[in-house]
């Protein structure tokens, strides 16, 4: 058969032949080559011959990579599916080299391994168990990681205190964001609890006649529990999630990796100030929350029950035990730094996507409110153990 080329290119030449339509495919097909072939080859879908038989010769081709390789299966894919619709159309390789058949077979059969079905999917039961032992040991991973970071927290707050070298003025600033602005939202909120524990007790009151025992109540609830609880949940949920998203921004700019690099202690110069803040700013918003809750059942007490504001301070004077207040303020610190340290943690936990502070945030609420909630049971326990 002798072949005589009509249109003669680099990369692809073209003859009719008695066979059909012969393509002689040549010269390197590899990535930086296939923008070039690919202009080359847009004529082969336009010819239009009475023989609709295509041979794709690769003979000439000299080198092939598995980008080209790809483009090659791919073009002769595209011919095939053509076939389909016109069913006179053939197309058929020949005269390939050792070399070109290697690099065909690994690339077919690699494909043909990513096209086969799914295993069939495990037993509800297995995957139960499974999906256990992943969250428990998510759970471990996190909480070691989490030990981690207390030690390092820990240890930057001792060099700080050997050399007396805290930052002021930055830790003056968070106290002002964490507690000044925060007094108007912890106000108003213990304010109304304090309502609410006066109308609730209000109404039993004084089916007994006991009227004036509305004092108790209202100042041993808000000082001993609601106050403290009540004021941690909202710091928990205002400059836990602050810290959070602060230092999950940080990371996705990549502000904490330039610290590093410049030499500095993110725990020195970031976490600790935080965590001092809150430590010192907590406590006083739990006395502020007190006086606000006692001030809202002592309105209730005078409108609803007829307990004068002189009468109602004078009960409290002789009957409210000072280890009540003091029960209440001691949890301060410690549920602090528990929201202290969970919001930085879960801040530097966050990944190199936005989406990661969002969730991470919300995390940091959750725990937050989880583990005050349990240190508060706990101190319960405890001052119920000692009588206090």
């Amino acid at each position: 058969m002798k072949l005589k080329p009509s249109h003669i290119q680099e990369f692809i030449n073209f003859s009719t032949t008695q066979e059909g339509n012969v393509f002689f495919l040549s010269g390197e097909w590899t990535l930086q080559n296939i923008p070039e072939i690919e202009k080359k080859l847009k004529y082969i879908h336009e010819i239009k011959h009475p023989s609709h038989k295509i041979i794709l010769d690769v003979s000439g081709i000299t080198l092939i990579d598995t980008a080209g390789m790809l483009f090659f299966m791919e073009k002769r894919e595209t011919l095939r599916k053509k076939a389909v619709r016109e069913r006179d159309i053939v197309v058929r390789g020949v005269r390939a080299n050792n070399e070109f058949l290697k690099m065909f077979k690994l690339i077919k059969e690699h494909k043909k391994a990513e096209t086969l079905p799914k295993t069939r999917s495990r037993h509800p039961f297995v995957a139960f168990f499974e999906n256990i032992g992943r969250h428990f040991y998510n759970g471990i991973e996190s909480m070691l990681l989490f030990f981690d970071f207390i030690g390092r927290t820990y240890a930057a707050f001792l060099r700080d205190l050997l050399h007396f070298s805290f930052r002021f003025k930055e830790i003056s600033n968070l106290i002002k964001k964490a507690g000044v602005t925060a007094l108007p939202i912890i106000g108003i909120t213990t304010f109304l609890i304090g309502v609410v524990i006066a109308f609730q007790s209000a109404v039993q009151l004084q089916q007994y006649g006991a009227n004036i025992f509305i004092v108790e109540i209202v100042s041993i609830a808000i000082a001993r529990e609601l106050s403290p609880i009540l004021t941690s949940i909202v710091v928990a949920g205002r400059s836990g999630s602050a810290y959070t998203a602060q230092l999950g921004a940080m990371k996705i700019t990549e502000e904490l990796d330039a610290m590093s690099v410049m030499g500095f202690d993110i725990f020195r110069f970031l976490i600790v100030p935080r965590s001092l803040a809150l430590i010192i700013v907590l406590p006083l918003l739990i006395f502020f929350g007190d006086i606000m809750g006692i001030f809202g059942g002592m309105l209730v007490a005078k409108f609803q029950l007829g307990v004068t504001f002189t009468s109602f301070v004078d009960r409290l004077h002789s009957s409210f035990a000072m280890r009540h207040f003091y029960a209440g303020l001691i949890k301060g610190p410690f549920f602090a730094a528990t929201i202290a340290a969970i919001g930085c943690f879960r801040g530097l936990q966050v990944t190199r996507d936005t989406e990661s502070i969002g969730r991470q945030t919300t995390i940091s609420v959750v725990n937050s409110i989880f583990m005050v909630i349990i240190i508060d049971a706990v101190f319960s326990i405890i001052f119920t153990e000692l009588g206090i």
